[in-house]
């Protein structure tokens, strides 16, 4: 109720600021809730924008790669024009200090249209939606990225938890295949 009324005040004198302030809220609940400690999200964090930085780099042309970290293990998603670049880019991807896994998803094809990228947003938010309304796992527990109309699922979640979320990512429309990349708890 406290932060109700601390939101509404702020509504009043900040105008445009309110989306900045109620994200930084929700950031620091997802922070709170998220089961890595504060010291390997920044890490993760770190990770994705440096392999992304040196992949730049290295790799000009036309091709289209994201980077993913969680728990210092590193998802290629996208597209490369040839087998040769997807193999050397997950090379680079694993010499970087901490990371303990690359999992290279990247397909050889030409780069994915905007019609494309956006329905894999899509695709995204119906599934962390679908994840809000579950009984079996916590929805900040699993991040969800898609590719290509590929649900690739990470977190660090028990069996049963992997086994609910990947359920109900492979029963949201539009979703062709679910990838779980998950590390299990005891």
């Amino acid at each position: 109720m406290l932060l109700l009324l601390v939101l509404s005040v702020m509504t009043v004198t900040l105008h445009g600021c309110l989306p900045v302030v109620a994200a930084g809220v929700g950031t620091g609940v997802i922070i709170a809730q998220d089961r890595r400690n504060n010291d390997v999200i920044v890490e993760d964090q770190n990770l994705e924008s440096s392999v992304a930085n040196e992949l730049s780099r290295d790799f000009t042309g036309v091709m289209h790669v994201n980077v993913t970290s969680y728990n210092y293990n590193i998802l290629l998603t996208g597209e490369v024009p040839e087998e040769n670049i997807k193999a050397e880019i997950g090379k680079v991807a694993a010499s970087f200090q901490n990371v303990r896994s690359v999992y290279n998803e990247l397909v050889v094809s030409e780069n994915s249209s905007l019609v494309s990228r956006s329905n894999d947003s899509l695709i995204t938010s119906n599934v962390k939606l679908r994840f809000l309304n579950n009984d079996h796992f916590r929805p900040e527990h699993i991040k969800v990225v898609t590719e290509n109309a590929s649900v690739f699922l990470l977190g660090l979640v028990s069996q049963a938890e992997a086994d609910a979320a990947a359920e109900i990512a492979s029963t949201t429309k539009g979703v062709h295949r679910v990838v779980k990349l998950f590390e299990y708890r005891n």
